[in-house]
């Protein structure tokens, strides 16, 4: 069963974090590798090449960065 981000421990102020962003970032970083690796999944299921897919996803960070 897949976890979802409230089931994700984030680390508390007094743990010696100096940003809420430190805190928050393994978490971010677990959830966009996990959303990524869905995205290619479902493109190869649907007959695009892993490549095709990873180049796809790098060119929607790009824009979703520039917007």
């Amino acid at each position: 069963m897949p976890l979802s981000a409230s089931d994700e421990h984030v680390i508390p102020p007094d743990e010696h974090i100096l940003t809420v962003q430190e805190a928050l970032e393994p978490l971010f970083q677990k959830l966009e590798h996990d959303a990524e690796t869905k995205l290619v999944e479902a493109a190869v299921h649907a007959g695009w090449s892993p490549y095709e897919a990873l180049h796809a996803i790098d060119e929607l960070k790009k824009q979703d960065v520039a917007s």
